[in-house]
Formats: C-alpha cells, sequence, structure tokens
C-alpha cells in the first residue's frame, strides 16, 4: 500500500503567495527581507493552524536565497526548531545559546523556531533575554505561539510581533475547492462550505476534516456526506423549522424536533442552531449585509427566499427566545421541554401583529386616526382610539352597516357608537379605553365639534381596511393621511380664542391632576404637580421643572392635559412652556438629615422627641 501523506503536510505552502487569509503579515515580511529591514526577533501569535510555523519555514527559507542555490534547497543545516512545550528548562535554554555562537555553514543565517514559547518556564526566559535582546549578526529568532498573553513583557519589548488572524470561511472554501480540483474530486460548493464553518478559522483542521471525508464519501463529495459524517445538521432542518413556525404549525414543528433528536443531536445543538439561523436571515433583510452571510451561492439563495417571509420585529423576537432558551438549557432540569416550550413559543409569534382570539380569527382592527385641526368646526380635539370590525357574517347579513370612527364623547352621553352585538365584548373594552383618556371637566363645556366631510370619508377608508401596525399597508395609509393634511387650510379665526385668569387656570390644572391621579396615572400627576403653573402673558403657561427627566416626561404626556385646559378654557391657542432649573431639587429630601430637617421645620416638637430618647438618625 502506497503512504499516504495527508493533505495538511502535502499542501503545506512553499512560498508566501501559497499563504491563505495572512496577505498583510505576508507583504510585510517579503518586504522586510527585500530592503533589509528584517528584526533578530520576531513572534508570530495567533490561533492554531493559521500558518504561523509556515510562515516562519518560508522566512527561514527565503532570507539565505541569493540566487545560486538549488531549486529544491532548504537550507535544513540552517534552521533549528525547537519544541518549547518539552524543552522548558534552563538547562535547554543554555545549550541552545551555545549554539547560537556558532556561524552557518550554508547561507547567511542560522534561524531558530522555538514553537509554543509561552511554555517555557520563568526561569527559562530570564536565561533567554540577554542573548534575545543582542544576538550574534548571523542568528534570527522566530517565536511562535497560540497564547500571548502568557510571556511575560521582558520577550515581548524585544521582538516584532504579527499576529495571524482565523481563516475566513469564504478564504478556507476557496482553497479546499483548489486542492478538491487538484485530486480530481467533485465536490459541492455548500459542502466546502460547512467544512470550513466546522474549521472555526484553522487552515489545518479544515483539511483534516476535508481527509476524512473524501475518505467517507469518496470522488463525489456532496452536503448530505459532509452532514452526515461530521454530524451537524443541514441548513434544511432549519429551513423546514422556520417554515414550520411561520406557519403556526406546532404539531409538526414538535416532531421535527423528535426526529431530530432521534438522529443524536442535543436539544442544545438544535436551539443553538436555530438562533444562528435566524441571525442569518436577519443580515438577509437588507443589501449590505448580506456579505455577512457565509454560506454558499445555493444556500443563500434559499435564504433570501425565506427572509422575504419574515421581517425584522419577528426575527429579533425570535432570537431574544432562542438565546434565552439557549442561555438556560444547561441550568434546567427539564431540557426537552424547555426547547418544545421556546418552539411553540416561537410558533404563537403574529409576525403580522395582529391581535387574535383563541380560534386564531382576527377580532378586532386598530385604526389610528388622529384627526387635525382643520377637519373639526368649531372645537378643535385630536384622540386615537381601537375601532371594532364587524365581523363577515354580521356585514353579509348588514350591508349597510359600515364602520364609523370613533370620536370623544364627553358631553354628548346619547351619541353611540355603530358596533355589531357579537362584538360587543369588544364594544366594552373600547369604551374602557376611552374613558382612561378622557377627564371630566369641571364645568359644562360647548357641545362636541363635528368631522367635515373629508375627514369623515379619510376616515372610513382608513377604516374599511384592516391595516397591520407593521404592514406596508399602514405606512401608505399614514402617508396617504399626512398628505391630506397638507391640502386642507386650517382656519384658524374660527378657533375659540377666550381670555382667562391664572387663577382659573390653575383650578382647572389641579381638577386635571386630580383626575389622572385617580386613574392610576400616578407617575405624570406627580410630576405635573411638582410645580404651580404660572401665566406668562395672555396664553403662555409656564412650570419649572428640578430636572429633565419630569419635563420629558410630560412632554409625552401632554397631549391630553392641553385638550383638557384648551376646551375647559375656551381658548385653543393655549401654549405650554417647560423648563428645569436644577436648584430647585434642593428643596426634595433624599438623606436621613435632608428628611430629619424637613420633618423639623413642620414640627419643632420632633427635636424634643429626639433628645428624651437619645434617638439616633
Amino acid at each position: 500500500m502506497e503512504h499516504f501523506v495527508v493533505s495538511a503536510r502535502k499542501y503545506r505552502p512553499q512560498t508566501f503567495k501559497d499563504v491563505v487569509g495572512q496577505q498583510a503579515i505576508t507583504n510585510t515580511l517579503t518586504n522586510a527581507i527585500e530592503h533589509n529591514h528584517l528584526a533578530q526577533a520576531l513572534l508570530f501569535c495567533g490561533p492554531r493552524g493559521v500558518g504561523k510555523t509556515t510562515c516562519a519555514r518560508i522566512l527561514a527559507k527565503k532570507i539565505n536565497q541569493d540566487g545560486t542555490e538549488r531549486e529544491d534547497e532548504d537550507f535544513a543545516f540552517n534552521i533549528f526548531e525547537l519544541d518549547a512545550a518539552s524543552n522548558n528548562s534552563v538547562d535547554d535554554i543554555r545549550n541552545l545559546i551555545d549554539q547560537v555562537r556558532i556561524p552557518p555553514q550554508i547561507g547567511k543565517y542560522k534561524v531558530y523556531i522555538i514553537d509554543e514559547v509561552h511554555m517555557l518556564s520563568q526561569s527559562a526566559f530570564n536565561a533567554f533575554l540577554k542573548t534575545l535582546e543582542e544576538p550574534p549578526k548571523h542568528a534570527i529568532f522566530i517565536l511562535a505561539t497560540t497564547e500571548k498573553h502568557k510571556i511575560i513583557p521582558t520577550i515581548l519589548s524585544r521582538c516584532q510581533i504579527f499576529d495571524f488572524k482565523r481563516i475566513t470561511v469564504k478564504d478556507a472554501a476557496e482553497y479546499l475547492k483548489y486542492i478538491a480540483e487538484n485530486q480530481g474530486i467533485n465536490a459541492e460548493e455548500d459542502a466546502l462550505h460547512i467544512i470550513a464553518q466546522k474549521a472555526d478559522g484553522a487552515m489545518r483542521d479544515a483539511l483534516s476534516i476535508f481527509d476524512r471525508v473524501v475518505s467517507f464519501s469518496g470522488k463525489e463529495l456532496t452536503r448530505k456526506a459532509v452532514t452526515e459524517n461530521l454530524n451537524v445538521l443541514d441548513y434544511d432542518t432549519y429551513f423546514k423549522a422556520t417554515g414550520l413556525i411561520l406557519e403556526h404549525d406546532i404539531p409538526n414543528l414538535l416532531l421535527l424536533y423528535n426526529k431530530t433528536l432521534s438522529y443524536g443531536f442535543d436539544g442544545h445543538h438544535f436551539i443553538s442552531g436555530l438562533a444562528s439561523h435566524f441571525r442569518d436571515l436577519m443580515v438577509c433583510q437588507h443589501t449590505d449585509t448580506i456579505n455577512l452571510l457565509e454560506v454558499g451561492d445555493g444556500a443563500k439563495q434559499q435564504y433570501l427566499e425565506q427572509a422575504k417571509k419574515t421581517n425584522n420585529p419577528f426575527l429579533l423576537r425570535a432570537l431574544d427566545l432562542a438565546n434565552e432558551c439557549d442561555l438556560k438549557y444547561k441550568s434546567s432540569r427539564n431540557q426537552r421541554l424547555l426547547v418544545e416550550l421556546t418552539l411553540m413559543k416561537l410558533a404563537s409569534l403574529g409576525f403580522d401583529a395582529e391581535k387574535k382570539n383563541f380560534n386564531g380569527e382576527l377580532n378586532t382592527q386598530s385604526v389610528d386616526f388622529i384627526a387635525p385641526a382643520s377637519f373639526y368646526k368649531g372645537k378643535h380635539t385630536e384622540r386615537t382610539f381601537e375601532q371594532p370590525t364587524p365581523s363577515a357574517e354580521h356585514q353579509e347579513s348588514n350591508p349597510k352597516v359600515q364602520p364609523s370612527l370613533v370620536t370623544p364623547q364627553q358631553n354628548n352621553p346619547e351619541k353611540t357608537v355603530n358596533i355589531p352585538k357579537k362584538d360587543a365584548e369588544v364594544a366594552t373594552l373600547v369604551e374602557e379605553e376611552k374613558s382612561n383618556y378622557e377627564p371630566q371637566p369641571s364645568k359644562p363645556v360647548q357641545k362636541e365639534p363635528q368631522l367635515d366631510e373629508s375627514a369623515k370619508k379619510l376616515g372610513m377608508d382608513i377604516a374599511k381596511k384592516r391595516i397591520s401596525a407593521l404592514s406596508i399597508s399602514s405606512l401608505k395609509a399614514k402617508k396617504a393621511h399626512e398628505d391630506s393634511k397638507k391640502d386642507v387650510s386650517i382656519d384658524y379665526s374660527k378657533l375659540p380664542r377666550s381670555s382667562f385668569t391664572e387663577e382659573q387656570m390653575q383650578q382647572h390644572w389641579e381638577d386635571f391632576v386630580a383626575h389622572i391621579d385617580k386613574k392610576g396615572r400616578k407617575i405624570l400627576a406627580s410630576n405635573l404637580g411638582a410645580d404651580i403653573p404660572k401665566l406668562q402673558g395672555e396664553n403662555v403657561i409656564w412650570i419649572e421643572l428640578p430636572n429633565s427627566t419630569m419635563k420629558k416626561e410630560i412632554e409625552r404626556e401632554q397631549y391630553d392635559l392641553m385638550e383638557y385646559l384648551k376646551t375647559n378654557l375656551n381658548n385653543y391657542f393655549i401654549e405650554l412652556k417647560i423648563t428645569v432649573n436644577e436648584a430647585t431639587a434642593k428643596k426634595f429630601a433624599f438623606t436621613p438629615e435632608e428628611k430629619y430637617e424637613k420633618l423639623r421645620k413642620k414640627n419643632p416638637a420632633i427635636d424634643l422627641l429626639r433628645q428624651t430618647f437619645d434617638l439616633d438618625l
């Protein structure tokens, strides 16, 4: 039987041009040799199997070439390799130092390659320092290590450091393709990409895996053969699982997971691979990030097709669920149940963001319609409510019933919304939601304004369609709504502008704060009560707050407040001015001493109580 040479040795690069994925380092070394700028000590550090020892041998051979040597000359007499893992004592380093003094017999330089140099003992490092810093002019040291952090700083400062990077999947796959063509092997591109991914950036590991798979499959290297031999899950498993998730098919998804377990894979492997699959679908959502997908052209096309069926919110939530399961897997007592529960959650995600009942049918329809001032006659009011959508049966039996816009009904209790009887439950929820955002005025207000024809028409068009909050249809509808607002001019002369006093404004302000406090909106009520509002000019209400956080909170929630004040003060030109004064924060007591001082000012007797019982803060 003919002696077999593994690919890692057979295809070891003999020149810098053959080195894979380290162009920056090989170009630097080539230029250093050509311009005679080579340092006396070099440190090659990086992951395993990326070409450190290979580059050291090529460099040792190249610096002794002068054009007169034979083509197959390897300068073996001038190259000394030392394994520091087994020769790590002081005596070994002393023997090396004694050899350094002898000049080379052939060539110009003697090169000492010390592999795994981080394994040297502390005393051996110290014995090596002087020789490494000032070696003879004919000696060059090349140190190689995978753990640079274990080398003492005094050694690092005497070396020129070269950091080798991991081999990319693309570079490794291209080199494997070159080797397969040399050996007459018909290899699928996806199969070579799987081998490159399994190697995790190490070219030597990729070549070892390649030899193993070729021994298994022969001259035809297919993706199926690679996945079977390497015991990795194929892309098809994750494509099928994602398809079942998008179809909300929980039974078949659990059967697929059970089938995967029967092949010998554990749940941790499956869920982590599914998370990686979601990540790959995410990078396919944008043309600029498709290059981050490290797969073959055939698999890339599958990713692009499935990415079109998903969207970013769904993928983000799916990634979050899969990652949470990955983190909890090792600590879980019932690991299979944990993965199955995660799969059921994934299959229950409504990536169209629609609200569904237990039967899976659409029950309510959210219509975001905010009417601008120009749509109203007289009073100016803006609201957003959820409009129930009549069921198909009800629409068939009542063809004249059309969805209508829901408007505020503060002072018109007789006005009702056209809601089907079958959806009475939804109507109750709508009324409860409306009550949360409609504070009762402290004095009678004028009759509610009516929508003009353009507003009603636009509202009906929006209400007729079932629009998802994350769909393209909703974006188009909102854009059409914005465009329609531009065409309507606002007649400010018809809006009321009654004058009011500061006392009236403060009274309505307090009424609004008390109302929202009863409704449970404690934070907003507390922020609004932090300062007494003041009237600046005729229409500007000014409030001063101790920090910007409270200001942002009020600005975000000021809509209901301003509507309440405009309605009750009968002035739609009121503006709210909020300023921040850090000095006002001093009136709040935070430390125990400040709280005590505040209590003592309110009741001096507390000081007597403290002295009597000898109390301390």
